[in-house]
């Protein structure tokens, strides 16, 4: 049978502590474009047999490694944070396997959006006799993993758009400098955005004033770069920049030639340039489903007035430029009925600067 959570049962509130071990599980891994899954397998009687989470595309999914490492796992019990696949991808469908595993029940966190699945794998495990009891720490598995979700729902990467700024709002002095607006604390803390992103965009005028690495800079990083994103517009692209060495994607407004060893072109015509919901759907459709922008205040100001922003990190740092410089957020604002509300959902002290992450509103 199949039932959902709606209690404050021992049972519960049991599964729910479970299920918040199986999300633990999936810190520090990379599966995208696959989800992050974790997964635990307990014995008939309640005893923990083993956990493992989906590390990596290609390989085995949580549930089937947990499975391997339970050993007999006769009558006992699942607890997946991600409603078990049951299509044949690069590995055999986990319902399968938890079918033959001899398991009666499986505790699922979030049903899978994914079409492939989308509630086939729940209706499967149910047709063969198991209690499938889904919704147990829902929040907390899409907070885990939401790019994946935001993906599945819409066909689009999540995009985080990082901002930095001094006190009064500039994004750089009047002559373009920058370095530092930030401490060291804020720094770090911005290559674990990029860290936890399949891929960082920027502008043509980032690449040519700034020629940066977007890559994670971290002591005992280990995992993999995302990959940068590169929108071009009317004025010709830097003949050479170190990021051309890291297999940039070159977004184009029109087909032409990209500078020398960048091969991956998205062509997305616009009115005004590149069409930044193509572009998104472009990226979508090659996989990379949480995307980090760092471009400069056009783009920052074309994503925001076009609605393409799910999520805001702001640094502030602590300065005070005491005059007009670079505006952090570039374009009109012509009143302020024009202004867009924003749901602050946290506020964080990076030693003496401050990170603020928002969530847009809808845009009017």
């Amino acid at each position: 049978m199949s039932r959902r959570v709606d209690d404050n049962s021992f049972e519960t509130r049991r599964a729910e502590e479970l299920m918040r071990v199986a999300v633990g599980l999936t810190d520090g891994t990379f599966p995208h474009p696959n989800p992050r899954v974790g997964a635990l397998v307990l014995s008939s009687s309640g005893t923990m047999l083993a956990g493992r989470a989906h590390v990596a595309p290609g390989e085995p999914h949580a549930e089937i490694a947990a499975l391997t490492a339970a050993g007999d796992a006769t009558g006992g019990t699942i607890v997946s944070t991600l409603e078990p696949c049951i299509h044949h991808g690069r590995t055999p469908p986990c319902v399968d396997a938890i079918i033959d595993a001899g398991i009666s029940t499986v505790f699922v966190g979030a049903e899978d959006p994914d079409e492939k699945v989308s509630g086939q794998g729940i209706a499967a495990l149910r047709k063969a006799g198991i209690d499938v009891i889904v919704g147990v720490a829902t929040d907390e598995v899409y907070a885990a993993d939401p790019g994946y979700f935001h993906h599945r729902k819409t066909g689009m990467p999540r995009v985080t758009l990082k901002l930095a700024s001094t006190l009064d709002g500039q994004a750089a002095a009047a002559d373009h400098t920058s370095q530092w607006i930030t401490g060291t604390e804020a720094r770090e803390d911005a290559h674990g955005l990029r860290a936890a992103s399949d891929a960082v965009i920027i502008g043509a005028g980032t690449l040519r004033a700034d020629d940066p690495r977007l890559d994670v800079r971290v002591d005992a990083y280990t995992g993999p770069q995302p990959r940068p994103v590169i929108i071009a517009g009317a004025t010709d692209l830097p003949d050479a920049a170190v990021v051309y060495g890291r297999d940039p994607i070159l977004v184009l407004p029109q087909e032409a030639e990209g500078p020398h060893g960048v091969s991956d072109v998205i062509v997305a015509p616009g009115v005004n340039g590149v069409d930044l919901s193509s572009m998104l759907k472009h990226l979508g459709a090659m996989g990379i489903i949480d995307v980090l922008v760092e471009g400069g205040p056009t783009l920052a100001g074309s994503l925001l007035r076009e609605g393409l922003v799910d999520r805001l990190v702001i640094y502030v740092g602590a300065k005070v430029g005491a005059g007009t410089g670079v505006p952090v957020v570039g374009g009109s604002f012509p009143s302020i009925d024009a202004a867009r509300d924003v749901e602050i959902t946290d506020v964080t002290m990076l030693g003496p600067d401050l990170r603020i992450d928002a969530v847009p509103g809808e845009v009017s």
